[in-house]
């Protein structure tokens, strides 16, 4: 049972901190902050839902300076006693116990199932679902590869930040203006990978990020496809009383978002 003063469930993703300078990059990190310090009154569970960092990795005894505003909120925020989940994305998956040990937030590596007020959720960041993108799918795997994990971390961190930095902006050309349009239900993969996975199981809510387009798209009369957008362009999040899933932004960019009905 939620307090009354704490009924409401928080979503968002992809704030890619670091990405593309330093000063673009804090400007960022205190909007979500504040927006941390707006909601914590009424959240009774938080999700972030991949690409906190546009890189991240873990060394055994370092990991990337910066990020404080954010973190001293995440650490606030736990220590409130409000719930929080953090999905890993294809630009932060090498967390290795940081974020369990020093914010006592779980991190979870693959999609997982939730039912949350009463309703079922499927949440995920979203790289490498649904149909298409072999490349990337073939990439991953290697990233993930604990050998792969090990050498990666054997490199001097100035040596893997710059490889990091370099892979990043790399992916962000590729990505072109992709992250403005619908592409249509053809071509959206987690769309695509929504469908596919009501047809096995129900769920109310597929959620996931990773697509950087903020989209509110009904999959059937029980069952929606929500994308969380970004909090570079859009600055997007979505939130569910038990009644309602809304999508909106922080910054008044609500007309940039994509709801098909």
């Amino acid at each position: 049972m939620l307090s009354p003063e704490r009924n409401k469930i928080y979503f968002l993703s992809d704030f890619h901190l670091g990405s593309p300078d330093h000063s673009l990059s804090l400007e960022r990190e205190k909007k979500l902050v504040s927006f941390l310090g707006h909601i914590k009154n009424d959240a009774a569970e938080i999700f972030i839902v991949g690409d906190i960092f546009d890189f991240w990795y873990e060394y055994r005894k370092v990991v990337p300076k910066g990020y404080v505003r954010l973190l001293g909120k995440l650490a606030e925020l736990s220590d409130s006693g409000i719930p929080m989940h953090f999905f890993v994305g294809n630009h932060d998956m090498w967390m290795n116990g940081y974020f369990e040990k020093e914010l006592k937030i779980p991190v979870y590596f693959e999609p997982k199932t939730f039912t949350l007020l009463g309703k079922s959720f499927l949440i995920g960041h979203g790289d490498g679902l649904g149909p298409g993108d072999q490349g990337y799918k073939f990439i991953k795997k290697i990233f993930r590869n604990p050998a792969c994990n090990w050498l990666f971390g054997i490199l001097p961190p100035a040596i893997g930040m710059g490889l990091a930095d370099f892979l990043s902006n790399r992916s962000r050309a590729k990505a072109g203006n992709t992250e403005e349009f619908f592409l249509g239900e053809e071509n959206e993969w987690l769309l695509i990978y929504s469908k596919e996975q009501l047809k096995i199981e129900h769920k109310d809510f597929f959620v996931f990020g990773h697509r950087h387009l903020p989209i509110d798209y009904r999959l059937n009369h029980n069952s929606r496809y929500i994308n969380l957008g970004d909090w570079i362009r859009y600055f997007t999040y979505a939130v569910f009383d038990g009644q309602d899933m809304k999508l909106l932004s922080w910054c008044g960019q609500d007309d940039k978002i994509i709801r098909i009905h």
